[in-house]
């Protein structure tokens, strides 16, 4: 008789926990539904990059000089920089200038150091192929310029999902006078600075 209320009760308590379970789960899901979306329509809808978005580096021949800092400050020695002496000027002639964005790690250091501000970070981020080798780009290949999400006529181009109002879930026709949830990064560098002034004034 102990026997079979042991396993009576055994079976309860697994019954009991199993419901748990199920319930957590649930309360997830149903916590998931109250959201917004964080899905986009890829590629007829795109997301705008930040300001400061390091995607595909452009180059512009006419400014390099050769001087081979990229090279110097890449964690990986990627830029490849061909050059010739010219004797009559005794000055560097550039030849070819190529990266190769398999293995680019898209730090932006070749941006920052560079002297001449020859290369700069674009927002293309869509350099998916089917070749490896089609990924390294030759200075003809770096030096088109991507065409802009905001000025692409064949995409919808949406802000972040972060910044849109309370409780709105369609990013299309936001009011722009609506308040956000989220912050633009403009909107928390002026709260910065406002901080900083306030504490300098107590100081």
């Amino acid at each position: 008789m102990f026997g079979f209320l042991q396993k009576v009760g055994d079976y309860t308590k697994d019954a009991v926990g199993a419901a748990n379970y199920i319930t957590q789960g649930l309360s997830v899901t149903f916590d998931h539904l109250r959201r917004r979306p964080i899905t986009v329509q890829y590629p007829y809808e795109k997301l705008i990059p930040s300001e400061r978005y390091r995607g595909r580096i452009h180059y512009e021949f006419d400014k390099c000089i050769s001087c081979e800092v990229c090279v110097r400050v890449c964690p990986i020695n990627l830029p490849v920089v061909d050059w010739v002496m010219n004797k009559e000027t005794k000055k560097k002639e550039l030849k070819n200038y190529s990266i190769d964005f398999g293995v680019c790690i898209f730090c932006g250091n070749c941006v920052e150091y560079c002297p001449t501000n020859c290369l700069s970070m674009t927002e293309e981020y869509e350099l998916a192929a089917f070749d490896r080798h089609s990924l390294n780009y030759d200075n003809v290949a770096l030096g088109r310029l991507p065409t802009s999400v905001t000025s692409d006529p064949a995409v919808v181009p949406l802000r972040e999902l972060a910044y849109l109002p309370k409780g709105e879930m369609d990013p299309h026709g936001v009011d722009p006078d609506r308040a956000r949830a989220g912050k633009l990064p403009e909107q928390v560098q002026a709260e910065m600075a406002a901080a900083a002034a306030k504490s300098a004034e107590k100081a």
